[in-house]
């Protein structure tokens, strides 16, 4: 401070024909002697407060001050309401920026707020998320840790413990403190703690032997100069912390180096210090004891300690000295001739002025340092990243591999160079400090029960859902026409399930198909050769024959349910199915009929037959069809089938299938196929006894037993069965239910034609000898 106001009162373009003065208070670390020190500065350096003190302006412009967060706190609630300027070169505390608590408090040094979130970032960069703290038992530790504890747990870092330490703590409670560190597993350790309280900590530390943890620290001891001075400290090697920047004030280690008590005689602060730093007294007095006495021609510049080095915060001072200048310069030139030069005292400035000033300096020294205070007191957060080293001589030294920026963006503010660094213990590698394992793609995080939510296990995401990053902490749900492949951690297309053409189900359906409808053909063709013979003839040729084209339809119209539905076949394939069905059974039908009246019309005074000719019998057929045609054209027209991607019984899989739309359509073509069906059954069976050499109704009674047998185990089958099995299923039961009408109606007749023709005569048909036979 003396440096700088020399170098101010020597300069010309800086307060031209005015000198500054100072005073220098030592409060030895106590926050009653820094009031009491404050009291004196402002009262003109009176030690007691009487009436008039508080009537008068203060004596000083402002106070430069103090070191520590603390006494600065109380020295700012005492100076605050008289509004005289405070600057404090050292005092970090986020809570000194609370301009309504504070209302003229200045700092050249960042703010803990900014130092904390940088701590946050530098933490959350290397990947560690369970930190031990450790922090002052102080307004510094305490409030700096909260920041970065706050900070920590948005960004899923989580402290395993929190320990605080003061420099004045018993033995017993350091060691509670080691042992705490002991026992934690945390390999990274982030403090908030004072020079003066790390000190004994890292002394007991070095008697317990406690290495292999990764120190971060902050301004206040990373880069203190007596630390690394001693051997005792290199378990710190490869510690990490932020420190303010350093500039090195030219002249300054000279000045310092010409201090000598005899060219101050009265000042005992000077001379008490020359005696503590050569361990040697002034006075030659019995009292003293092993002392040797001070010649004054010792040498600071062999001094090895904090006095010497000159890389520390230096600057803050120096720059905390300049804001003030700068201000007081602003008066002057804004007020020429309001503030009398030449006075015995100087200028006498109101301290609202020099406030208000202070408040909008803007400078730059001649280092290089740009300086301004924002609405707060605070300057531009500017930190350097600082590692401790050891090099070849087996001493420690500071290395700076990266900068922090709070003005600038924030994918910019942080600057690291991560090759520089060494860990802890010398390491070339970086420390994990996790309380978990990180979980890998295809997992969530699951927090375990009663643990902060860094200490975790790992849980597969469950079918259809994945992550695919690392310590992800949900499992992402795929879209619908997705699925979670084996690893969870990607989305795969599902596949598409339908009744597909080169399927060797759908091969024999097809088969049997073909072979159904070709063997109806033969049939038919068999019957046309053969149609004048009494067998055709008297079993309704004309019936038969459009019985055998309808179960042609039948067979062929089972493909259509084979291959990838489509509008037009969905629409298809039941109003095929169910048209030809019902033209079917009309035929099977009025077979049985004409059996029945057939019988009745032999009875004496019967008239039947002429109601029931060929042209009833068409005309049955037709109308029959015609309502299953009305059916399907209101099904069609209100709500048609259509192909829907069904992904509600499987979930790993789409069934491609046709929807039958309305339900109501569907079940009422079945109904109707299944009423005309049981109607044909029973009539069937009422003539299965009639008295005939060939009786046709026996064979219509098996094949619809068979068709409706069929038809009724199909429904329970068709509603259970899955996907594509439900169109396999359909496509049987159509073929099954034709070949049971084909066989047990037709086969019975061509044995007879191709194997028993002496049978087919029109004596045989109504002959009683021949009945043994069949």
């Amino acid at each position: 401070m003396i440096f700088a106001i020399e170098e101010i009162n020597n300069r010309t373009d800086l307060l031209p024909k005015v000198s500054l003065g100072y005073k220098i208070y030592d409060a030895c670390g106590s926050i009653l002697l820094a009031i009491q020190s404050a009291m004196a500065l402002m009262n003109g350096y009176e030690e007691s407060v009487t009436d008039a003190s508080c009537s008068r302006p203060a004596a000083v412009q402002a106070i430069i001050g103090e070191s520590g967060s603390s006494p600065t706190i109380a020295l700012s609630s005492v100076v605050g309401p008289f509004s005289l300027p405070l600057i404090s070169h050292f005092a970090t505390c986020a809570c000194l920026s609370n301009r309504q608590k504070y209302p003229s408090f200045f700092r050249t040094i960042p703010s803990d707020y900014y130092q904390s979130r940088a701590l946050v970032q530098l933490v959350k960069y290397f990947g560690w998320t369970w930190v031990g703290a450790v922090r002052s038992d102080n307004d510094y530790g305490n409030n700096g840790m909260a920041t970065f504890i706050e900070g920590a747990e948005r960004e899923g870092i989580c402290i395993e413990y929190s320990v605080a330490v003061f420099r004045t703590d018993p033995r017993e409670k350091i060691l509670k403190t080691i042992e705490a560190i002991r026992k934690g597993t945390a390999k990274v350790i982030v403090t908030f703690v004072a020079f003066g309280d790390i000190l004994p900590l890292l002394q007991e530390l070095a008697l317990q032997n406690v290495t292999g943890i990764q120190w971060v620290g902050t301004e206040s001891w990373i880069t203190a100069s007596n630390l690394v001075q001693k051997t005792e400290f290199k378990f710190l090697k490869g510690s990490l912390g932020f420190s303010v920047s350093r500039s090195k004030l030219e002249g300054l280690q000279e000045f310092l180096m010409k201090v000598h008590p005899k060219k101050e005689p009265g000042n005992a602060l000077l001379k008490e210090f020359w005696e503590t730093a050569f361990s040697c007294s002034f006075e030659s007095s019995s009292n003293v004891v092993n002392t040797t006495f001070c010649t004054g021609y010792e040498t600071l510049s062999d001094l090895k300690n904090p006095y010497t080095d000159v890389s520390d915060v230096s600057n803050k001072v120096y720059a905390a000295v300049y804001a003030v200048a700068h201000a007081l310069h602003n008066i002057l030139e804004d007020n020429v001739g309001r503030y009398v030069i030449n006075s015995s005292h100087g200028p006498q400035f109101r301290p609202l002025e020099v406030l208000a000033y202070l408040e909008k300096v803007n400078f730059t020294t001649k280092y290089g340092e740009q300086l301004s205070f924002d609405i707060n007191g605070d300057p531009v957060a500017r930190y350097e990243l600082v590692n401790w080293h050891l090099t070849d001589e087996g001493t420690m030294k500071f290395k700076t591999v990266g900068l922090y920026d709070a003005s600038l963006p924030s994918n910019k503010k942080f600057a690291l160079d991560q090759r520089n660094i060494v860990w802890a213990g010398g390491q070339s590698q970086k420390p994990g400090s996790k309380c978990s394992e990180s979980c890998p793609p295809g997992t969530r995080k699951a927090v375990q029960r009663g643990k902060p939510v860094c200490c975790y296990d790992c849980v597969p995401c469950a079918e259809g859902e994945i992550s695919n990053t690392t310590d992800s902490n949900d499992c992402v749900p795929c879209d619908l026409e997705y699925w979670s492949n084996k690893n969870r951690d990607r989305c795969i297309l599902k596949t598409v399930e339908y009744l597909s053409f080169d399927e060797t189900m759908t091969i024999v359906l097809i088969i049997f198909s073909v072979f159904g409808a070709c063997i109806t053909i033969i049939v038919a063709a068999v019957f046309f050769i053969h149609k004048d013979t009494p067998i055709v003839k008297a079993n309704n040729s004309e019936l038969s024959f459009l019985l055998l084209f309808s179960l042609t339809l039948c067979f062929l119209c089972s493909l259509t349910f084979i291959g990838r539905p489509s509008h037009w076949s969905c629409m298809l394939r039941h109003t095929a199915f169910g048209i030809t069905f019902v033209l079917c059974i009309s035929c099977v039908l009025g077979k049985t009929i004409v059996v029945l009246m057939a019988f009745r019309a032999t009875l004496p005074g019967s008239n039947v037959m002429k109601w029931f000719g060929p042209s009833q019998q068409r005309l049955s057929v037709l109308v029959f069809t015609l309502i299953q045609v009305l059916i399907c054209v209101l099904w069609l027209t209100l709500s048609p089938p259509f192909p829907n991607k069904n992904t509600k019984y499987y979930k790993d899989k789409i069934i491609l299938e046709c929807d039958v739309g309305s339900a109501v359509g569907f079940w009422a073509v079945l109904g109707y196929i299944g009423l005309l069906s049981a109607l044909c059954f029973v009539l069937a069976f009422l003539a299965r006894k009639l008295p005939d050499n060939f009786n046709e109704a026996k064979f219509i009674t098996f094949s619809m037993l068979i068709f409706c047998a069929v038809w009724i185990t199909f429904i329970p089958t068709y509603v259970s069965s899955p996907g594509k099995f439900t169109v396999a299923v359909e496509t049987f039961a159509i073929l099954a239910s034709s070949s049971g009408l084909l066989i047990c109606i037709f086969f019975p007749k061509c044995y007879i034609i191709l194997l028993k023709p002496a049978q087919n005569t029109k004596k045989n048909m109504t002959g009683k000898s021949i009945s043994k036979s069949f």
